[in-house]
């Protein structure tokens, strides 16, 4: 057998264990610290190399040192059966793969070749070990392609810059935040929707994608007075890099909890991260912080301008009182302003009085933005209630953190129904705080859910310790038992729709 065939081969049965991890590594967003992070808490053997693959290599190995497979035809035997499990996973289950962005593509390609190479090269007899070892070639074709990869951002965001610089009367406001970001984004968006405004994206606050949608959004309308910018940020200095590019005048900070604390490092560090948007603003600006979030107070010395503190319990510029959660929405009391929500958790009451007082600071009345926030509709997958096939669904799945998986647990609490569901995959990204985190709601779900269903085997068991009893653990593509009638089924943490769709009857 030729070793021009070999070395083909060996690529075809290597494009399955590529793609899977292509996927997983540009949903974090092609960062290494990220991915450090993720194979700390979830396994890094697991995650590199899966458990079919090096199985099926092994069982071939077993048949081959006892000559059960003549030892020239090792090679192609076993890379021919890691093919048939790639086949086997495509058609059992979606086998998955990244979004196929030019960077994605290039990365991709260049792996392939890598590989080929590697085939070419190599001991016939060490060729099925190479479409284990794609996680490495795929690091060795980031690492080729980051001088251009660099100079292209770098393009990117300088452009977006000089698009800003030539619009000095613009009001940026940058909003930041352990979680409430989007929410309060989407609440300030709503309020001024009869505005000249614009207002990044959903899952768009990196350098990277606020800088490719700003500057194209400028130039596209060239008559918008106000952008609003989701800023987030894994580690020091990128909100401060994301300020230099679309100068902020005003700084919303709606909570500093514990979210991405792995990658940080430390309570201090991500603290300091979140005050540099207070850094940027200029002392003719304006900061907007959330007095209920004891972190936040303790950063308020980094703003230069004026601040205004916003709360339910106390020492607040603006504070709502009387909150009450009907089963339409959020009613509460700004001074002798009646306000109404129709959103779910009390939790959302400081989200919501920051985005009042950044309306009311850009010249809005009180009274209408009462009349528009009774017409505002929450995102989808976030802290949102639906009711299908006969179960209310709440869905918080589009970006968790221990504060918000406390909310929607007290939530639950509360709700008139005798069967609560809880399904998770859990929290990601807390670090050494891991463990505890899960073993404390664990602790508050106990008494709440008859049913926990888990889809993270490593989080489930400090959650089942704080719960005091068993978790469920649906093993990968088999099927979840589905909830009964008139159940409340809460949904927390990043998962596909497809699982909240099986769960139903």
């Amino acid at each position: 057998m030729t070793i021009l065939f070999l070395a083909l081969l060996t690529v075809a049965a290597s494009i399955s264990p590529l793609a899977t991890f292509a996927a997983l590594w540009q949903i974090k967003e092609w960062r290494t610290d990220r991915l450090r992070e993720h194979l700390r808490s979830e396994g890094i053997l697991r995650q590199l190399f899966g458990i079919a693959r090096p199985a099926t290599i092994a069982m071939f190995g077993i048949a081959g040192s006892l000559h059960i497979i003549p030892q020239h035809e090792w090679p192609s035997v076993t890379l021919a059966a890691l093919l048939t499990v790639a086949a086997l996973q495509l058609i059992l289950r979606r086998h998955p793969h990244p979004v196929w962005t030019k960077k994605a593509q290039a990365l991709f390609i260049t792996s392939m070749l890598l590989t080929f190479l590697a085939a070419l090269t190599t001991n016939m007899y060490t060729l099925p070990l190479l479409p284990l070892l794609q996680p490495f070639f795929l690091l060795v074709a980031l690492l080729l392609w980051s001088p251009v990869d660099t100079l292209l951002k770098n393009r990117v965001m300088q452009r977006a810059r000089t698009v800003r610089n030539g619009r000095p009367e613009l009001t940026v406001i940058g909003i930041t935040g352990s979680v409430g970001k989007t929410t309060t984004k989407e609440l300030l968006a709503h309020i001024l929707k009869e505005q000249n405004i614009l207002f990044t994206p959903e899952h768009i606050n990196t350098e990277m994608g606020v800088s490719q949608w700003f500057g194209q959004a400028l130039l596209s309308h060239p008559e918008v007075e106000v952008v609003v910018v989701e800023m987030g940020a894994y580690r020091s200095g990128e909100i401060a890099l994301l300020c230099s590019i679309v100068q902020p005048t005003l700084g919303v900070v709606s909570f500093i909890g514990r979210q991405h604390i792995g990658l940080f490092g430390s309570q201090e560090s991500l603290c300091s991260a979140k005050a540099e948007l207070l850094d940027a603003l200029p002392k003719t600006g304006h900061a907007f912080m959330n007095a209920d979030s004891s972190l936040c107070r303790e950063i308020i010395a980094h703003a230069a301008c004026p601040v205004t503190m916003v709360g339910t319990g106390g020492h607040a510029d603006m504070e709502a009182f009387d909150i009450e959660e009907t089963s339409h929405g959020l009613q509460f009391r700004i001074g002798d302003t009646a306000c109404f929500v129709p959103m779910h958790g009390t939790h959302n009451i400081t989200n919501i009085l920051l985005a009042v007082a950044v309306a009311e600071h850009l010249g809005i009345s009180r009274e209408r933005i009462a009349e528009r926030l009774r017409s505002y509709r929450p995102a989808q997958h976030t802290f949102s209630v639906r009711e299908e096939s006969g179960i209310t669904i709440l869905d918080d799945t589009h970006n968790t953190s221990p504060t918000s998986f406390k909310a929607a647990i007290a939530w639950a609490k509360i709700q008139p129904f005798e069967h609560k569901v809880l399904l998770t995959s859990g929290l990601m990204e807390l670090g050494e705080e891991q463990d505890r985190a899960h073993a404390e709601l664990g602790t508050l779900a106990a008494g709440i859910f008859h049913r926990v269903i888990f889809l993270n085997r490593k989080n489930a068991r400090p959650f089942a310790r704080g719960y005091g009893q068993s978790v469920e653990l649906p093993r990968k593509g088999g099927k979840i038992p589905s909830v009964q009638q008139d159940t409340l089924l809460v949904c927390v943490g990043r998962m596909p729709e497809h699982v909240i769709q099986s769960l139903l009857p």
